[in-house]
């Protein structure tokens, strides 16, 4: 982009204006695994649209704190208890530290650093070396390491001078210089083993060491990420890692046609999601030439948050699916019944399994109503529909398993609590909720083509990943998936100081902690973040803090929130404010403490430029042609974003930048989705002379 933004610069002029609590320090939230490998959810469809898959973050809820986060698990909460419960508590937590400190296992984090240190040496060994090579030499290095590869060297052998080479090009270009521990973490990831690495050790960066050593083969690596927000970011922040060293890097979003998607599949570095992965295998054996075809080989693939794609949705099938026409007034009938039937009597339910089964009395009634001799009969199947109307009334909830949108029932994600569009239960399922909610029942699907994540990913000749939370899981991904758990150790020792959980024996008791335990955060100043499992629990939790006059921000499935998903999570670390979410991991945007400056700017600039960039969709050029200025989607960020009201001069050299970009790409001559990553990419590759954009967030008049 024309105009280009210092972000650092930004933070360090909003906290000499007094609005940052602290110096700007990254915080990421942790990720907590509940959900076991054998169970088996229903199966979700591709259907109209692009399945968006993305992370669990299970149990309970998480309250940030300032020494990180801590847990909540459901159905406890911090330690608030007072008098005896309280001193119990604290004996409790003090005899459980010094037993921990007598019967400590061996530190994993220092075996692994142990294992990797001649290697570490190697290739710090380079570095003097590397510092002396121009940006031409650096970039002929590539060259130099593909041709040895064809000569018969192996990548194990070109390691060390290899990581050299990225970690130079990383320093010249991101001005990030990846620490020894990040070393090993992609060394790790070379061996095709599991790096689990805590929270803010940089596994973004970690991933372009091994994915830079085996793209060196002409294969090609896939970087997988949890979503199309995720692989953009990292396609277009340390992919220029890879741009600058001479690779080329493909991204892989939901709006692609298939000639960009071949295109992307064809670069030596791809970052692709691992739904839209997965469906572009099936779309590929659904394919009838050769042509049609988007996919190469399978040969490297960097999981990011490893453990939640390959033991939490390991066996969640994709499925494309094509329509098949069922009569709708069958789902009414049998929507009607299951509301009159009573649990207990007509039919048993058994929530673990997510099943239902029919009582004697239940069949009897049953046949009763519907006129027929058996539910069975191949000829009517009754027994599916009446079944499946069940499963909706008793299992899947409005608000927690779904909403309703205007006359469209939406699945939301268990793991994440976003909406998933285009996807679909199987088996009638959704149309027995569509007839429960007394929407338009949509034509039933036939499977096409069906894959699980834990199938499709065995098909890499080397597999690896990396997450804060591995080690858990260990013997589950050692036993399908051939995968070894690494601890890589912390660049400084951690401070985070873990807390103790408490348990109530009520719901209600539990959450009436969370409200003063919140106030008192408030109070304090300290900025908290509240994990909850539904949408209904974060809309009831917020309903709580509205009585106790607590501001705050909720973010969960509803549209209206959903849409201003990242510019909450980068406010959630400023002073003072409360955010609920119901899932805060892989949400990919960097909670800061005391806000992220750099997001507002890029808002800000985003607000000014879109509208003079993007063209006109299909859509609105009919309007046009009658001389009627169409509805166009709007950009407008909330004002109660900026702590206060920009200058006019801070607004006079955005309109600047956004004139400047005019100016080179045309006005309304980019697509959406290409002026955002235009946007994304100017504000990555920032220039240390470039100084009106400085100014953009200054928001000191």
């Amino acid at each position: 982009m024309a105009a280009q933004i210092n972000m650092n610069m930004l933070s360090w002029e909003l906290a000499s204006a007094g609005q940052l609590s602290s110096p700007p320090s990254l915080s990421r939230t942790v990720t907590s695994h509940s959900s076991p490998l054998g169970s088996s959810p229903p199966a979700l469809h591709y259907c109209n649209g692009t399945l968006r898959s993305q992370m669990e973050f299970s149990s309970g809820c998480f309250m940030g704190q300032k020494a990180g986060l801590r847990s909540i698990d459901s159905p406890g909460v911090s330690s608030l208890g007072r008098g005896r419960r309280e001193g119990g508590l604290a004996v409790a937590a003090s005899l459980g530290g010094l037993l921990g400190g007598l019967f400590k296992g061996p530190d994993a984090g220092e075996a692994t650093r142990q294992q990797y240190v001649s290697s570490v040496g190697l290739v710090n060994s380079f570095e003097n070396e590397m510092k002396l090579l121009s940006d031409e030499q650096l970039r002929q290095k590539t060259a130099e390491f593909k041709q040895r590869v064809i000569s018969g060297e192996s990548l194990d052998s070109l390691l060390p001078e290899a990581f050299a080479v990225v970690r130079e090009s990383s320093k010249r270009v991101l001005g990030l210089r990846p620490f020894d521990v990040q070393l090993i973490g992609g060394m790790v990831l070379h061996n095709g083993q599991i790096a689990e690495m805590k929270t803010g050790e940089g596994k973004t960066l970690v991933a372009v060491l091994p994915a830079y050593l085996n793209a060196l083969s002409g294969k090609g690596v896939h970087v997988v990420t949890v979503n199309d927000y995720l692989a953009r970011r990292d396609c277009e922040w340390v992919g220029q890692i890879h741009r600058f060293l001479g690779l080329t890097v493909g991204l892989i979003q939901g709006n692609l046609s298939q000639i960009q998607r071949k295109e992307s599949y064809s670069a030596d570095v791809t970052y692709v999601t691992n739904s839209e992965l997965g469906f572009d295998f099936l779309r590929d054996n659904l394919a009838t030439s050769k042509d049609e075809l988007v996919l190469r080989g399978f040969n490297f693939c960097v999981i990011d948050e490893v453990d939640s794609i390959l033991i939490d949705e390991a066996r969640t099938p994709l499925i494309i699916s094509g329509t098949a026409e069922k009569p709708s007034e069958r789902y009414y009938k049998a929507a009607k019944i299951a509301g009159v039937f009573v649990r207990g009597v007509h039919y048993t339910v058994d929530e673990k399994q997510k099943s239902v089964l029919l009582t004697e009395d239940g069949y009897e009634a049953a046949e009763e109503i519907l006129d027929v001799t058996d539910l069975y009969d191949p000829r009517e199947q009754w027994a599916s529909y009446l079944l499946n109307a069940v499963k909706a009334k008793e299992l899947y909830l409005k608000d927690v398993n779904y909403i309703v949108r205007g006359k469209e029932v939406l699945i939301v994600d268990e793991f994440t609590g976003r909406i998933m569009q285009g996807r679909r239960w199987s088996d009638g399922l959704h149309q027995a909720i569509e007839a429960k909610e007394g929407v338009t029942i949509q034509p039933e699907n036939v499977t096409l083509a069906s894959i699980s994540y834990q199938n499709f990913f065995l098909q890499y000749s080397k597999l690896c990943g990396m997450t804060g939370t591995a080690a858990t899981e260990s013997a589950e991904l050692e036993s399908i998936y051939k995968l070894s758990v690494a601890v890589v150790p912390t660049n400084r020792p951690m401070v985070r100081k873990d807390e103790s959980d408490v348990v109530f024996r009520v719901a209600n008791g539990k959450w009436r902690a969370v409200v003063v335990e919140i106030a008192r955060m408030v109070k304090a100043g300290r900025p908290v973040l509240v994990g909850t499992t539904s949408v209904e629990q974060s809309e009831m939790l917020s309903a709580q803090l509205q009585e106790a006059a607590i501001p705050h921000q909720v973010l969960n499935a509803k549209p209206e929130n959903a849409e201003r998903e990242a510019e909450i999570i980068a406010q959630s670390g400023r002073l003072g404010a409360v955010t609920i979410a119901t899932n805060m991991a892989g949400r990919g945007t960097d909670i800061i403490l005391g806000g992220n400056a750099e997001f507002m700017a890029k808002l800000k600039l985003r607000e000014t430029s879109m509208p003079r960039l993007v063209r006109m969709s299909d859509d609105e050029i009919p309007f046009q042609k009658r001389r009627k200025i169409p509805q166009r989607k709007s950009w407008k960020v909330n004002e109660s974003l900026f702590p206060c009201e920009l200058s006019q001069t801070t607004m006079s050299l955005a309109k600047g930048a956004v004139d400047a970009a005019v100016q080179a790409w045309g006005e309304k001559s980019l697509s959406e989705l290409e002026a955002e990553d235009q946007l994304s990419y100017a504000c990555e590759k920032v220039s240390a002379d470039t100084y009106f954009c400085y100014k953009l967030c200054l928001l000191v008049p």
